[in-house]
């Protein structure tokens, strides 16, 4: 898009319209910058604004939002920025002190040329010192000067993900920053490195983004879960090492999404629905699945045992449950975020073994959505595509393993659908009328009575109140 073009569409924006008015009455100069001028340039949406201000922030925030019914409060006191936004969270815009006498030495303190473009608030042409437009055109990722990561290493984190946001090469000098920069990712909160693992993940390509995170040092000095992995050799039922296996089981993940049909059938449509649903953290699940691919083998380094030429990796779901759960406290992410990536993990090996045996029964269906909730559907795709990621020459990758495999997950998946939407199974009466009727005290015996009549409940061997106290009764006799 010409830049003229560029500038009316960014002014026209409604995210932009109804600012000047406010903004100018706190008798302040202003700019937008970041992300709204590179959006307009790409003719993608304007939704979110940053404003620079010659003048005080907070002035300004605080008349923004008295305008628009917004409220506005302080976002970082290091970098001297508000935010206005609305009561609903339908809109935001972030204001931040002219860090500079000019707006041009203002952009020369950011992070990529791409991002160190504005425009006049008040209407004006492009404001352009370091070639931004030119390297926006190119799809080219340049730091800004050789400060720009020693400023703030999280912009090495930043670089990998909009590389995976908008497909952009992060150019080699760029590169060799950020690698110097990348061993202070230690220094950073663990939710700023969090925010921005989960944007990276939850991209349009979130292959590129790890691949470019692994380039810039960002996942060895961030993420050492997954830069461990290399190297890491598999047995005879996998080609590639831990790491591009891990790689392949994400692509995998990419690939079930886009072909939900094709893997789960008639399902597709709930399975899409399920994985639209918000996790925690500001994501949904499916990017809680992608999550999973990254992350479900990450024990495998300390798991790994060589005997007689085999290669096993026993405890490796349980222990990388443990890991998933530690590196997520480091990262200062929500329990229940935490919680779901180290189910998957914890999981992931059941429906294989499963698969290699004869058709499970209704009652072992029954277990494994009980073990598995509530990520029956999530670890079931992921077994799929953890599945086909193993194509070696050992069992497991036969075509007739994995075909079973795949025919297994897809009724799995209609089964965990189902318990997801309905709950699981109840019993037709309370405890303490079972256990009045059968004649046991409450306790552990009446728990374990009730458990096994749930599963009954789900095989459809119990459908009434009465149908539950003989078989209690039943149960109970033959011990």
């Amino acid at each position: 898009m010409a830049a003229d073009d560029a500038v009316e569409r960014l002014l026209s924006a409604e995210a932009v319209v109804g600012l000047g008015g406010p903004v100018e009455s706190a008798g302040a100069g202003a700019w937008i910058v970041g992300g709204a001028v590179r959006d307009a340039l790409l003719e993608h949406e304007v939704t979110d604004v940053d404003l620079v201000v010659a003048g005080d922030p907070e002035g300004v925030a605080r008349a923004i939002a008295g305008s628009l019914d917004g409220i506005a409060f302080e976002l970082s006191e290091e970098f001297d920025t508000w935010r206005a936004q609305g009561r609903s969270l339908d809109w935001q815009v972030d204001v931040t002190g002219l860090r500079d006498s000019t707006i041009e030495g203002d952009l020369e303190h950011r992070d990529f040329t791409v991002g160190s473009i504005a425009v006049p608030l008040g209407g004006g042409a492009l404001i352009d010192p370091l070639g931004g437009v030119g390297d926006l055109e190119d799809g080219l990722l340049r730091a800004v000067s050789e400060r720009s990561f020693t400023d703030d290493p999280l912009r090495v984190m930043r670089a990998a993900r909009l590389s995976a946001q908008f497909g952009w090469e992060v150019e080699p000098e760029t590169v060799g920053l950020a690698r110097t920069a990348a061993p202070r990712l230690d220094s950073v909160a663990g939710e700023r490195v969090l925010s921005e693992f989960l944007l990276l993940v939850g991209s349009r390509d979130p292959l590129r983004g790890v691949e470019a995170l692994d380039r810039t040092g960002g996942m060895e000095a961030a993420l050492p879960e997954l830069a461990e992995l290399k190297g890491v050799i598999q047995g005879p039922n996998h080609h590639l090492d831990v790491y591009g296996h891990t790689i392949e089981v994400l692509e995998g993940v990419l690939r079930i999404e886009t072909e939900l049909d094709r893997f789960v059938g008639d399902s597709a449509s709930r399975t899409s629905d399920l994985l639209s649903e918000p996790l925690a953290d500001g994501i949904d699940r499916a990017v809680g699945l992608r999550l999973g691919a990254l992350f479900h083998d990450c024990a495998k380094p300390e798991t790994r045992a060589e005997r007689d030429g085999f290669v096993g990796f026993r405890g490796h779901d349980e222990v990388g449950a443990t890991k998933v759960a530690d590196m997520f406290g480091r990262l200062r992410a929500s329990r229940r975020l935490a919680r779901h990536v180290a189910d998957l993990t914890r999981h992931h090996l059941i429906l294989g073994f499963m698969a290699a045996g004869e058709s499970p029964t209704r009652d072992q269906v029954y277990q494994y959505l009980k073990r598995t909730s509530p990520v029956s559907v999530d670890v079931t795709l992921l077994t799929v595509a953890d599945r086909l990621a193993a194509r070696g020459s050992g069992p497991v990758a036969s075509t007739e393993m994995v075909e079973a495999h795949l025919d297994l997950a897809s009724k799995m998946v209609a089964e965990g659908l189902a318990w997801h939407e309905t709950g699981p199974p109840r019993l037709p009466i309370t405890g303490d009328e079972l256990a009045r009727q059968v004649g046991i005290e409450p306790g552990p015996e009446l728990g374990r009575l009730i458990e096994r009549l749930e599963g009954a409940v789900w095989t459809g061997e119990v459908e009434s109140a009465s149908d539950a106290v003989a078989l209690a009764r039943e149960m109970v006799r033959d011990g």
